[in-house]
């Protein structure tokens, strides 16, 4: 019984940490986005360079031309 009154308060310290922790986090935004950070795993990152403005063909070497 005597632990009890140990167990009770750290626990309530430790889900009050939790709740604070998660409500921080929705606050600043961790939880507004998260179907694009799982799409991204899906997509190559070949198509960056066309997306930044740089043509892929500039990348080539000219050891990759064709002979």
């Amino acid at each position: 019984m005597k632990s009890l009154y140990l167990l009770i308060p750290i626990s309530i310290i430790f889900v009050s940490i939790a709740l604070w922790i998660f409500f921080w986090a929705v606050k600043s935004g961790q939880y507004d986005d998260l179907d694009s950070e799982a799409e991204r795993i899906l997509f190559d990152q070949d198509d960056e360079p066309e997306q930044q403005g740089i043509p892929q063909d500039s990348l080539k070497s000219d050891s990759e031309e064709p002979l």
